[in-house]
């Protein structure tokens, strides 16, 4: 039987982990600012009942739900990973927490800016 180096699944540097994850929470912090600017933009210029407000207000919701659905999943699968005994860093759960809002994030403030 093979035994692995590393009894973890932890990264060898864990410094990087952290900088990745901090640079994730720095980067959907700056993009959600930008999305929420943008959005309370075409708020205040267009008449809320016109038909491509209430899609972009659909599609808004329909995200955001979407995001937290798979944000928690990914939360249960690490609750459940740790409960088995499969250890995950706090930056590589946190990473894959915010992985959906930031993808999410992201798309949403390079299509409003268009």
């Amino acid at each position: 039987m093979k035994h692995s180096a590393t009894p973890f699944s932890a990264p060898f540097v864990p410094m990087m982990g952290i900088y990745s994850a901090t640079m994730m929470a720095l980067e959907l912090w700056s993009t959600s600012l930008s999305t929420i600017a943008q959005r309370q933009h075409l708020w205040q210029t267009q008449p809320f009942f016109s038909p491509g407000m209430m899609l972009e207000n659909q599609r808004m919701v329909t995200e955001k739900m979407e995001a937290s659905i798979e944000a928690g999943m990914a939360m249960q699968k690490a609750f459940f990973g740790a409960m088995n005994g499969h250890y995950a860093p706090w930056w590589v759960t946190s990473q894959k927490t915010m992985s959906p809002y930031h993808r999410r994030s992201r798309a949403n403030s390079r299509r409003l800016s268009r």
